[in-house]
């Protein structure tokens, strides 16, 4: 397998839909995040709800502010789309090479996405940290990437590593799910034509659109809990005062800890404090995603081949000369 041209393009157009999808919903995420990362009783709570956290960007002038932190999880974002897509992709194709089966099944393709995810996660993990705690900054008080990195230990980089790795689960359900209802409509759809295309076939706008939310909305829900421990774990700390900064700085959060804390201030309700605004981030985040890789695809499929056949044709010209 010398060049996997497939997995590169599946890598590539993912990575891409994941950046513009990231951006146009980045306020959205900021909100949301800010309210998942607040652990208090609830007469001391800052944020009744996720709009409250955009009224008071906007009530302080400071809704650009919205946006702090967006550089890094741009980033973060390309870069584990990117990986996963592409270890999603070769890993799939690994298989059906070494089995000989012309189609993946649903728990070998789960397992896929989890092994796919779970070097995605290793990967970016500091860089989803930090752009955790830049989002759950006060408004204003962000701070920069290598700041944010050079002042923290390797430990603090990989807060709620073992979270992540669980949430791997997540996505790849998602992506299995979606991958599946994905072969079932098009195969139905070649049904009716006659001819075939060598480079791969793609979904309309609307039908990936539909497919990704549907697919994310229940991994969405089932997962959740661990998805509100990990943001109180990789929130920044408060600014109540600064005793109770030092002591938050010295005492290291872990999962039991933010489980205990949860429970003990929130009760059972709030370990899916915030679940409306994540699901409609993530079904919106996903489907984005999902229509912009299948619609740029091909596109992609078609600009890679022209210059992996452009390189071959130049290199022998080169050599000769």
């Amino acid at each position: 397998m010398a060049f996997d041209l497939d997995s590169l393009a599946e890598a590539t157009s993912g990575a891409i839909g994941a950046l513009v999808s990231t951006s146009i919903l980045y306020p959205l995420d900021t909100c949301k995040t800010k309210y998942q990362a607040e652990v208090r009783a609830h007469h001391q709570q800052k944020y009744r709800s996720t709009s409250a956290v955009l009224w008071e960007a906007i009530a302080n002038g400071q809704v650009l502010s919205l946006y702090q932190g967006l550089g890094t999880k741009n980033l973060q974002s390309f870069i584990s789309q990117f990986i996963y897509f592409y270890g999603y992709s070769f890993f799939k194709r690994l298989y059906l090479e070494k089995t000989g089966n012309k189609s993946i099944g649903t728990k070998a393709n789960l397992i896929v996405g989890v092994v796919a995810g779970a070097c995605t996660v290793i990967i970016t993990q500091p860089l989803d940290t930090a752009a955790s705690r830049m989002q759950t900054s006060e408004f204003g008080m962000s701070k920069g990437l290598w700041k944010m990195l050079s002042e923290s230990s390797w430990g603090e980089a990989f807060d709620a590593l073992d979270i992540s790795l669980l949430l791997t689960t997540n996505p790849s359900i998602q992506y299995t799910s979606f991958d599946q209802l994905k072969q079932r409509l098009l195969q139905t759809q070649l049904k009716e034509k006659t001819g075939t295309d060598s480079s791969p076939r793609s979904l309309s706008a609307f039908s990936a659109f539909v497919l990704g939310a549907v697919a994310k909305c229940i991994a969405t829900f089932v997962t959740y809990p661990a998805i509100r421990c990990k943001v109180t774990i990789q929130a920044a700390d408060s600014d109540d005062n600064d005793e109770t900064k030092e002591a938050k700085s010295k005492k290291k959060k872990t999962v039991m800890g933010a489980i205990y804390s949860i429970w003990k201030r929130e009760g059972l309700l709030g370990f899916y404090k915030g679940i409306e605004a994540q699901i409609l981030k993530t079904v919106l985040s996903s489907a984005l995603l999902l229509m912009i890789k299948e619609k740029i695809s091909k596109t992609t499929w078609v600009l890679l081949l022209a210059i992996r056949r452009y390189l071959f044709t130049v290199q022998p010209r080169l050599k000769s000369a």
